[in-house]
């Protein structure tokens, strides 16, 4: 249990009560010497009214006719009492100031409760009360969940900063990325703010606002062990990572338009390690256009540098991807990659692959022909996809981690640049700008 209970408060009062300290307090009731030490200071009561009995923190405030304290007056010049001043502090200038409340309550326990001089004493006193604690507790747990906290000032600020990024379809998180110091508040009480309406957008104007259930393990349905899955299933795939867990893997996947539409499909990679994605297009989602592409690149990088880039590929078990002896080598008979398979009906087997493809259906949503779709549009969108922080990598983009040789020679071999934060744009607007 993270928060005192009202049986705690209520020994941490007998025992200072009974004299003893906060060492012994925390072992009997299984709590932090700081906690008890916060609850006791934060919790304490004064009796009477302390600012109005002693304004100053002078137990003879109110008896006191003393003036002219300071060297700057001379005893002509100043009428008013020492104790009304604003700029000087009795506490330094008188030599009759006499505090107000007892100065062991600056040291533990920081209160009476249990002082032996306590009926002696004529100073201010403090003292721990259970239930008076415990009653401040709830009120102060009550407020600090109720409302907004914010200022009209406060909340239009961020909505200046927030709304307009918003519209060009960032995320909450990407906009933190690089306005955190502006908006002066977390995440999460933005997104408070927006459940509680106070901006001028809502959680519909957000691009991903999702409840996301609990997911229970999935029964595989049974699966035909095809010729061109053998040695290479999922289970050969985990296997292969066992015996060799240094190897990076690249995730394949296809996107397609809307059906009985044109056949230009989308060929998807991702390097899990940067959450990097690269987009191509092809013309049909044919075995030969992803072949193409794997020629393309291997003989643009050469086959050492796609090696190192492309050791294993996890695919499903789409059409265009049942050719794996052509795409695993060259037509020199030379190896460039390895290609492994996810069990049928599971593509969560190769999730960031398909997690990403959210981003390319904010710009072209399911159901969109891509008949309108061609080379300069799809590299457009490549850059703005891998120029939204990750929250997974501390906020850095996919362009940010592609710092190995190899990867900045494959950036520079298909001409891709960062673009700003606040230009990233993942909305359909995107591909209608000149």
């Amino acid at each position: 249990m993270k928060h005192l209970s009202l049986n705690d408060r209520i020994l941490i009062e007998k025992y200072l009560d009974d004299d003893l300290t906060f060492a012994y307090i925390s072992r009997r009731i299984g709590r932090s010497l700081s906690t008890v030490s916060r609850e006791v200071k934060n919790h304490r009561s004064f009796t009477g009214d302390c600012d109005r009995l002693s304004p100053n923190g002078c137990s003879r405030y109110q008896n006191c006719l003393r003036k002219n304290l300071c060297p700057t007056e001379s005893i002509y010049s100043c009428r008013n009492r020492c104790k009304f001043c604003q700029e000087y502090d009795c506490k330094t200038l008188c030599p009759q100031f006499d505090p107000a409340a007892c100065e062991a309550l600056n040291k533990p326990p920081y209160v009476c409760n249990g002082c032996p001089k306590e009926k002696e004493c004529k100073k201010i006193h403090a003292y721990y009360s259970a239930g008076s604690a415990h009653n401040r507790y709830l009120k102060q747990l009550s407020e600090s969940r109720r409302g907004v906290r914010a200022s009209m000032e406060e909340i239009e600020k961020i909505d200046k900063i927030i709304a307009p990024l918003i519209q060009k379809g960032q995320s909450i998180n990407h906009i933190f990325v690089s306005h955190k110091e502006e908006i002066g508040c977390c995440e999460k009480t933005v997104y408070n703010y927006i459940d509680l309406n106070v901006f001028s957008f809502r959680n519909i104007d957000l691009p991903r606002k999702v409840r996301y259930r609990i997911r229970h393990a999935q029964k595989i349905a049974t699966k035909l062990e095809y010729e061109y899955r053998k040695g290479r299933t999922f289970d050969c795939f985990r296997t292969y990572m066992e015996e060799n867990p240094e190897t990076k893997i690249v995730e394949m996947d296809t996107v397609k338009g809307a059906r009985n539409s044109c056949k230009k499909t989308l060929l998807t990679f991702i390097f899990r390690k940067s959450n990097f994605m690269l987009i191509f297009l092809l013309p049909d989602g044919t075995k030969q256009s992803v072949l193409n592409i794997f020629n393309c690149l291997s003989e643009g990088l050469g086959i050492p540098t796609f090696q190192k880039l492309f050791p294993l590929i996890l695919t499903d078990n789409g059409v265009e991807f049942k050719g794996p002896h052509d795409l695993e080598f060259t037509g020199s008979g030379t190896r460039r990659t390895r290609l492994f398979y996810c069990d049928p009906q599971a593509s969560w087997q190769k999730p960031h692959v398909e997690n990403n493809h959210t981003l390319i259906r904010r710009i072209i949503p399911k159901g969109t022909s891509f008949s309108f779709l061609d080379d300069q549009k799809v590299h457009l969108i490549t850059e703005h996809i891998n120029s939204v922080p990750r929250e997974m990598f501390d906020n850095r983009t996919p362009f940010e981690l592609m710092a190995s040789e190899e990867e900045k020679k494959l950036l520079e071999f298909l001409k891709l640049t960062p673009v700003p934060h606040d230009e990233v744009l993942l909305k359909p607007a995107l591909l209608k700008k000149k």
